[in-house]
């Protein structure tokens, strides 16, 4: 650019013009015409007057340089040069400017395959490529931090022993589980993650003081629980230790539970059976207890395993077992035994208890259908109003649900058609039944309608002119 400014002024200065003959464009006519005169032309703001065939190869030159001025400031770092015939070349000079460097992606170094760096794992927040596995990390010795003691320190995780308060909080959530799901592999889990500490003795206790308030099925789970502990949890001297307080504490225990001394005089006796307290425990408060509530437990749990010895009683079924555990014959079983002493005594009272002892609150539909059937074979007014009697007695105390008594009338419905096979008139009792049951608000609406009725034979027909059948029914 500097090259061509000092050639047009070498040029002016020995070619000058007029100032009145140069101007950018031709006053008519193409820009390849000459003119015989002189022409006033402009260069750089300088009239100059030069000859006619001059004039177009300045004009050229001047428009050239223009161009250069403007794009000076944006093609300077492109290396651009003007050619002797005027044509601007660009080179292949790598780039000058700051700004073209900084916008350059290419390796300045001229070396590589156009890959990411470092296989793609080089960028911000990578810790390496996918997959890739570190090694530990080396002690060195000559670091700064590095401590010689610490080198084999082991860490492990402080559970503080749990204390009285914390101890019956923590426990007592852990027996009621156990008591909906009883698995006693799952509580001795918790157990173990626990820091009993001084009062591992005390879990035994806490547990037998539940079970006491509890149903017979619990008091079963509690005294397979303790078998189950025993050893893994608990040894044979914690359990012992157990029963001795429980024996002291017997007369606040009667205060919530008064049957408390024969309930614990069978946990010592069903723990004596299963071996996880010795035989010589009950020999060893002979002659030694004054409280009347501990004698009659050690009595009870001595008659229990004499009973055991002498005639095979079987003392693991000493609480029976669960109502979900039963097989249903047994079940039925007991169904009937529960309504014919009911039949015989009348206490309501106490058929609501045993009822509730069953503990099968699934299965009452059952008992709502066996107590139906013994009103249709009974063929009396008595049994009747027994039934109907406990039935509301059971309804308005929620042990029998709605939906239990629609069931079992619902059988009954069912079974109609056989059940007249033994009790011809059994359509016309359970009608009567039925009616009462309803006026009572035993049953609904829609549930009596449902009840069956057995069609009446015609002993004359419409067309036979009043004559009798033949055909008896």
């Amino acid at each position: 650019m500097f090259t061509m400014a000092a050639d047009c002024e070498a040029w002016l200065n020995a070619n000058p013009v007029e100032a009145g003959n140069l101007s950018d464009s031709f006053p008519s006519g193409d820009e390849d015409s000459t003119f015989t005169g002189n022409v006033d032309n402009e260069i750089n703001g300088n009239w100059i007057s030069a000859p006619t065939g001059s004039i177009h190869e300045a004009r050229l030159k001047a428009k050239v340089k223009r161009r250069l001025r403007k794009t000076s400031s944006r093609d300077s770092g492109r290396g651009d040069s003007l050619s002797d015939n005027s044509d601007v070349v660009r080179s292949v000079v790598p780039p000058t400017s700051p700004k073209g460097k900084l916008l350059n992606r290419r390796s300045r170094m001229g070396k590589g395959r156009g890959l990411p760096k470092k296989g793609g794992a080089g960028g911000k927040g990578v810790w390496g490529t996918p997959g890739q596995v570190y090694d530990e990390d080396k002690v060195d010795v000559k670091d700064p931090n590095y401590d010689a003691e610490q080198e084999n320190c082991v860490y492990e995780t402080l559970v503080l022993p749990l204390d009285e308060e914390t101890f019956e909080k923590t426990l007592t959530p852990i027996v009621q589980e156990y008591f909906e799901h009883g698995d006693a592999n799952e509580v001795a889990e918790l157990l173990a993650e626990l820091n009993l500490g001084s009062m591992r003795g005390d879990v035994p206790m806490l547990a037998v003081s539940l079970a006491l308030e509890a149903k017979a099925s619990h008091r079963e789970l509690t005294s397979r629980l303790l078998s189950e502990l025993c050893g893994c949890v608990l040894t044979a001297g914690d359990v012992e230790a157990s029963f001795h307080k429980l024996l002291k504490e017997l007369p606040d225990l009667v205060l919530d539970t008064p049957g408390a001394p024969q309930m614990l005089g069978q946990f010592i006796a069903r723990a004596v059976a299963d071996n996880i307290l010795p035989k010589s425990f009950i020999d060893g408060y002979k002659g030694r207890v004054d409280c009347e509530y501990a004698r009659a437990a050690l009595d009870r749990a001595a008659v229990l395993l004499r009973m055991s010895r002498w005639t095979g009683l079987r003392i693991d079924s000493l609480w029976g077992s669960g109502g979900g555990q039963r097989p249903v014959n047994q079940l039925i079983k007991e169904v009937n035994l529960l309504l014919k002493e009911y039949l015989l005594s009348g206490d309501t009272v106490e058929a609501e208890r045993c009822l509730r002892e069953l503990e099968v609150p699934h299965f009452h539909h059952e008992f709502v259908y066996e107590a139906v059937i013994m009103v249709l074979e009974s063929n009396g007014n008595r049994t009747l109003q027994m039934i109907l009697q406990l039935l509301k007695s059971l309804c308005a105390s929620t042990v029998i649900t709605v939906d239990q008594l629609r069931r079992g009338f619902e059988r009954v419905y069912v079974d109609m058609a056989d059940l007249s096979i033994d009790v011809p008139c059994a359509y016309s009792l359970l009608e009567k039944f039925v009616e009462q049951s309803f006026d009572a608000g035993v049953i609904d609406k829609k549930l009596r309608d449902l009840c069956p009725c057995r069609g009446r034979k015609r002993f004359v027909s419409e067309g036979d002119g009043g004559r009798l059948k033949l055909c008896s029914f």
